[in-house]
């Protein structure tokens, strides 16, 4: 059976800035944009936004990083997704045992409360 598969990075290519903000529904603080709305939809990566928001929370070093850069990679059925400062010094790290996110990885932008594409920056 040939499945198309519902979700690629060049579908995101479409958003750069953004006129449409959404509030995250555990932590109504956050926002993110229509680019992360149709990334959360279409590659069933609503749990990806999630870890970033309950992060946010979780660990004071997040807390004082105005600026961050979360990263997923992604080996065949599991993942790791990291966060940084955005000059590569390592914030926070966490193993996924277990994603089908349909692409080897991507990045987005946490600042000033909003997760955001990096196209959207």
């Amino acid at each position: 059976m040939n499945e198309k598969k519902s979700f690629s990075l060049d579908d995101l290519k479409q958003f750069y800035g953004s006129s449409i903000w959404i509030r995250h529904p555990i932590n109504r603080d956050i926002i993110f944009t229509e680019g992360i709305l149709y990334l959360a939809a279409r590659a069933k990566a609503m749990w990806l936004l999630d870890e970033i928001v309950l992060a946010q929370k979780a660990d004071q070093r997040l807390k004082d990083e105005e600026f961050q850069v979360w990263t997923l990679s992604v080996d065949r059925s599991s993942g790791v997704l990291r966060c940084d400062d955005g000059n590569k010094n390592v914030i926070l790290e966490k193993v996924i045992e277990y994603t089908d996110f349909p692409e080897p990885g991507i990045r987005l932008y946490f600042t000033d409360n909003v997760i955001m594409l990096t196209s959207e920056y």
